[in-house]
């Protein structure tokens, strides 16, 4: 797994097997930051990212000089790789949760700019993350929540729904308020 653009760009970070996830893949993750770069300064933006995985999506936020980072995850072996490679890269924006990304919604009192979500495709409940977001009032208003899944899920029903992207087998739905 390697950072595609920022100050870090290029640098390879751990994964492979050494996860117990599913990263996105380096041609999604550059796809999708290409359409955000169009509406967001870095800089200024305020990212949560659920189901973290890898980290992968909040390494790239850094890498871009994003100040503010909140990424959950909940798998042991998961969080202990994201916490060393935050270490090593020196990451200090990126504040690590190690927890279930649905209790984290619930308690959550922050607002974000983006949220990325990249759950397990076949967790139960990825069809109400949407609504569990917009219900909290997580989202800034002009925000975007971001739901990672695959082709099996639909979205464009939801009164929030704003586009689809596909890219191979990885579908990104965005959501806007």
């Amino acid at each position: 797994m390697r950072i595609i653009s920022g100050e870090l760009k290029g640098r390879r970070v751990l994964g492979g097997k050494l996860y117990n996830a599913r990263p996105t893949t380096d041609f999604a993750r550059e796809s999708l930051f290409n359409i955000l770069n169009n509406y967001y300064f870095f800089e200024k933006v305020r990212v949560l990212d659920l189901f973290s995985g890898t980290g992968s999506i909040s390494f790239e936020f850094a890498s871009r000089g994003c100040p503010n980072i909140e990424l959950v995850e909940n798998d042991k072996k998961n969080y202990g790789m994201i916490i060393n490679t935050v270490k090593n890269l020196n990451f200090n924006r990126i504040r690590t949760i190690k927890g279930d990304a649905f209790k984290y919604i619930e308690t959550c009192i922050s607002g974000y700019d983006i949220i990325f979500a990249d759950p397990p495709y076949d967790l139960k409940g990825i069809e109400v993350l949407p609504d569990k977001v917009f219900e909290r009032n997580l989202l800034a208003e002009d925000g975007v929540f971001i739901l990672e899944h695959s082709k099996a899920y639909h979205f464009q029903a939801h009164p929030k729904f704003s586009e689809e992207r596909k890219y191979g087998a990885v579908h990104f739905s965005l959501f806007r308020n």
